[in-house]
């Protein structure tokens, strides 16, 4: 069976009961309830959430998908409050908390996989759940989330030579990444504990007595790492990401140690932008193998011997929305069309939008268009801001890290 470890507060007298295979940090009794779950979130832009509540509409669009609006949202549409989930969470802006609801993304009007996890994981868990999301917008892991293990960032020759054919001063250069290496993976070994060691004040309902249990944390990171040439020179080749395999084994490890959590379950968030590679179109055949390569290094941990049983790769291409992108990929081309003309012949804005309002009444059918304009919000790189595709993410996410739970 499986260990799992708690985690206690830093100045806490601590005692430990063996129980069933599990550790339960502060005194555990038959009689109490059962100690406070608690999962943390790590990662940077997506983990963050750029899907705009706006587009939660869409997600009842969806015969497959409308189960999950009717958990989000009340009959009016108004964002619902969940019952016995509570998040804290750091990102660029500081720190916010309180019970769970949408505005937990990456501002308060954006949401991330945090919304559906928290609802998934504490119905299919059935216990009361604290979340601690710890996320930054581009952030790398061979820099800002590079465990300690890892050692120091070594630049390659290649590197160093390309700085100095620009004339970069190469000193300053390591300096600065000195400075930023390992910056966000100490902020969040530092927010969790931090958390832990007093949850009354993100879960007014917390009983001490109970204590928590650190039951899991999800890593939904990649994409600064996925277009870094000089970090990974042979991207396109196979094996070109072997070193992300390499540095997230080194970060499973340092954060069961800094945390206290040996055989902590971990689920990996592997990069899907675009959906499976299999299904790309011709234009996507230039970044057809990168993202494959990139997509297995990211997985590989979890196929490890070491971490059979306790490591889950969750592939979020399988959340794309395939409908939504083709339309958005429609929708861009007619804005290179206008692009093309206004460098053809003079346009005022309000000639330049009815053109768009015109080409986009010629191109799309009513229904589609009501899809599109509904259903994002961002980036391709962001998942569309597409609330349809980050709430089943959350699902994803929390399906696995329940089956890793004893």
């Amino acid at each position: 069976m499986k260990t799992h470890a708690f985690l206690s507060a830093p100045t806490a007298i601590v005692t430990c009961l063996f129980v069933a295979g599990s550790f339960f940090h502060d005194a555990v009794h038959a009689d109490q309830s059962k100690p406070l779950k608690v999962f943390v979130l790590v990662g940077q832009s997506n983990m963050q959430g750029h899907a705009n509540v706006e587009t939660l509409e869409h997600v009842g669009m969806d015969p497959a998908t409308a189960p999950l609006l009717a958990k989000v949202q009340d009959a009016e549409g108004r964002p619902k409050v969940v019952d016995d989930v509570w998040i804290s969470s750091l990102s660029n802006s500081g720190e916010k908390h309180g019970p769970l609801t949408t505005g937990f993304g990456a501002n308060d009007q954006k949401i991330g996989p945090e919304l559906m996890f928290g609802i998934a994981i504490h119905e299919l868990l059935d216990e009361p759940v604290l979340l601690v999301k710890t996320s930054w917008g581009g952030k790398s892991l061979h820099t800002d989330f590079r465990p300690p293990s890892a050692g120091p960032y070594v630049f390659q020759s290649h590197q160093i030579q390309r700085f100095e054919q620009q004339g970069k001063d190469v000193e300053s250069i390591r300096t600065e990444k000195r400075e930023a290496t390992g910056r966000y993976y100490r902020l969040m070994i530092e927010h969790v504990r931090r958390t832990l060691s007093d949850i009354g004040r993100v879960y007014p309902d917390y009983d001490s007595s109970a204590g928590y249990e650190l039951a899991g944390l999800v890593w939904f990171q990649g994409w600064n790492d996925m277009v870094d040439s000089g970090t990974y020179p042979d991207r396109d080749q196979p094996g070109g990401y072997a070193k992300y395999s390499e540095l997230l084994g080194h970060f499973i490890r340092d954060v069961r140690h800094d945390l206290d959590a040996p055989g902590l379950p971990i689920v990996i968030g592997v990069m899907g932008v675009n959906g499976p590679t299999a299904l790309y179109t011709t234009q996507q055949n230039r970044i057809r193998g990168v993202h494959q390569n990139f997509r297995h290094a990211m997985a590989t941990p979890a196929e490890s011997p070491e971490f059979q049983g306790n490591v889950r790769a969750v592939l979020t291409e399988n959340y794309w929305d395939q409908e939504l992108a083709e339309l958005r990929t429609r929708d861009n081309q007619i804005g290179q069309k206008i692009r093309t003309l206004k460098k053809e012949q003079k346009m005022t804005r309000q000639e330049e939008s009815a053109m768009r309002d015109r080409l986009r009444k010629d191109e799309f059918t009513e229904a589609e268009w009501q899809i599109l304009s509904t259903g994002v919000s961002n980036a391709e790189y962001h998942y569309l801001g597409s609330a349809k595709i980050m709430l089943q993410i959350g699902k994803g996410f929390a399906e696995a890290m329940a089956e890793m739970q004893d």
